[in-house]
């Protein structure tokens, strides 16, 4: 499963309105960056107690990008 599909199917399963998740990919010079975009309302689902949430999904991005050869980050916004 690549990267941006990981995202997109935790976020969808967190939120309360699917329809309002989008995922993008960005290449810039230091690799790829995934962002998020989610409805205001579900803001603190995705990124969690603490940042919880997020530092597990960016965990999981380490992990498909090492796998991958590659770099990837996350930016929820």
């Amino acid at each position: 499963m690549a990267a941006r599909e990981l995202v997109e199917y935790v976020a969808k399963t967190l939120v309360d309105d699917p329809a309002s998740v989008t995922v993008t990919e960005v290449e810039d010079a230091e690799g790829t960056v995934i962002e998020l975009h989610v409805a205001e309302e579900d803001m603190g689902k995705v990124i969690g107690r603490n940042g919880s949430v997020a530092k597990a999904l960016r965990t999981l991005l380490k992990v498909t990008a090492a796998r991958d050869g590659g770099s990837v980050s996350l930016e929820i916004l």
